[in-house]
């Protein structure tokens, strides 16, 4: 059996140059910093050995990104890579999984589908078809 893969955690940030400059420090590196203006997101990721942190910040009204994620500050979102987004859906959805509306969409690592907030540990789960170069 293939064991899943975490792509990224999602964590959203008040500040996205102060947390930076707090993980840069920790984990001695500079992130890769994007902006994503069609939904209003400022990003900055760090890649370690085993998955990406990803701190996130809001750039604007945000409001479909305020809507699929929230305001809350901290732990997010726990990203699954999947072969591919519609597969992962029809296997999940029967088993309880609401996916929010306006996904699967193009999101900033490949094609995605963010499921409405889980019960059980407070968490957004994604789906992830990731784009060759991530």
């Amino acid at each position: 059996m293939t064991l899943p893969r975490i792509d990224h955690l999602g964590i959203i940030v008040p500040d996205l140059d102060a947390a930076v400059a707090r993980l840069s420090a920790l984990l001695g590196q500079a992130p890769h910093r994007r902006d994503l203006p069609e939904v209003d997101l400022h990003i900055a990721e760090f890649q370690t050995e085993n998955l990406k942190i990803e701190l996130i910040t809001y750039s604007g009204p945000a409001e479909f990104a305020r809507r699929v994620m929230g305001e809350q500050i901290g732990l997010n979102h726990l990203t699954i890579v999947v072969d591919n987004v519609e597969d992962a859906l029809a296997r999940l959805r029967p088993v309880g999984f609401t996916v929010q509306h306006g996904f699967p969409r193009r999101g900033a690592h490949g094609t995605v589908a963010f499921f409405e907030r889980d019960a059980a540990t407070g968490l957004l789960f994604e789906v992830c078809a990731l784009d060759r170069d991530n």
